[in-house]
């Protein structure tokens, strides 16, 4: 670019010495050369020209820089616009991806949900069957042992009835044949026989003031003992406070359980009269380890009860204890005696013995001389 005018007279020297201007012949007839003056007055007009080119080359190489920078904004913009837009199309394709995995996890959270609501619910299902299945078993199971027991009452009365029947003394319950003409006509199904009859009963009731006639077997009815039974036998209880059963705790039931280890003998009188007393044989494999007071029973030699030194067959068990007592034989036979008479009372109280007055009567008394013969020292040699 050019910043002033420049000088006439260092334009002429630079621009003489710079170009060499040959000399040429104009024509033929012509034959002389250029003057010094025109030479001098070309070169300044080439110099004007030059001056003037480079004058309006300056703005041209401006706007073409101008126009070059913006073409390169132009397209780095477009450039960054491009980059712009992936990154927000990526980006939008990461958020779909994000709400779809969010949905999925979602769905999984419910169906698990789902699944466990319905599997505690199919549990409580099969834990209330369950248990509505073990309720009505154990009540079945009930039944069927209330069942068993009425069932083993009703046999063990059947059996005691024909027991009492002998040949010497027939059970005339069993037996309607043996009674008189006159007196087996009228009867008919299950009649009973009243106290007073004298084909049964010597007794005579006090209001009649007869005396009691001995039986032809050499019995004879203690009047005080009867009155008291037909009281008892009136409204059956185990209420040892009545005066009949006072009499046999005090007479059979006490001597007949009163062993030498007095701890011992108190609980097994409880259980008989709760019945839960439970008598097994011994195996002969088995070997117990049970300590009682002031005795020790650790084997089948010594009775737990009386303390001696017996071979013992059996055992007894106390309730629902699982600790078992070693007894004698001789132990053993009082406490069955025992256990047969209140047996047969708890069926008088029961309603399962179907007699008169006098048998029942004579078999308490029957069970009362067991009673008695145990507390002695009488048993049989199998027991």
């Amino acid at each position: 670019m050019w910043s002033g005018t420049p000088q006439p007279d260092e334009d002429l020297s630079t621009g003489l010495s710079a170009v060499s201007v040959p000399w040429k012949s104009l024509g033929p007839s012509k034959g002389h050369r250029e003057s010094p003056g025109s030479l001098v007055e070309t070169s300044a007009s080439r110099k004007e020209a030059q001056g003037e080119e480079h004058s309006a080359a300056a703005p041209l190489d401006v706007s073409r820089l101008r126009s070059s920078s913006m073409e390169i904004r132009e397209k780095g913009s477009e450039f960054l616009k491009e980059e712009l837009h992936k990154a927000q199309k990526e980006l939008k394709l990461k958020d779909e991806e994000c709400e779809r995995l969010c949905k999925v996890r979602a769905q999984l959270e419910q169906e698990l949900e789902e699944l466990t609501a319905s599997l505690f619910q199919e549990a409580h299902k099969m834990v209330r069957e369950a248990n509505m299945k073990q309720a009505a078993s154990e009540k079945q199971l009930k039944e069927a042992w209330g069942k068993i027991d009425m069932l083993q009452a009703e046999v063990t009365a059947l059996k005691t009835l024909v027991i009492t029947s002998t040949p010497a003394s027939p059970n005339r319950e069993l037996h309607p044949q043996l009674l008189s003409p006159t007196k087996a006509g009228p009867r008919k199904g299950h009649s009973r026989h009243k106290s007073t009859s004298s084909s049964l009963c010597p007794v005579v009731c006090h209001t009649t003031g007869n005396i009691p006639t001995p039986d032809r077997d050499g019995k004879e009815v203690d009047t005080t003992l009867f009155s008291e039974f037909q009281a008892w036998r009136a409204s059956p209880t185990l209420d040892k406070d009545c005066p009949f059963l006072e009499r046999v705790y005090r007479e059979d039931v006490g001597p007949c359980l009163d062993f030498t280890v007095q701890e011992l003998s108190a609980l097994v009188r409880a259980a008989v009269e709760d019945n839960t007393l439970t008598i097994e044989p011994v195996a002969s494999q088995t070997v117990p380890t049970v300590k009682v007071p002031t005795v020790e029973c650790n084997n089948t030699k010594t009775c737990a009860l009386s303390g001696l030194a017996r071979t013992c067959h059996h055992r007894i068990r106390l309730g629902d204890s699982e600790s078992h007592y070693y007894i004698s034989p001789s132990s053993r036979a009082r406490i069955t005696a025992v256990c047969n008479f209140f047996t047969y009372i708890r069926y008088i109280q029961q309603g399962l013995v179907r007699q008169d007055a006098e048998p029942m009567f004579w078999e308490i008394m029957r069970l009362r001389k067991g009673m008695s013969l145990a507390k002695l020292g009488f048993f049989p040699q199998e027991a």
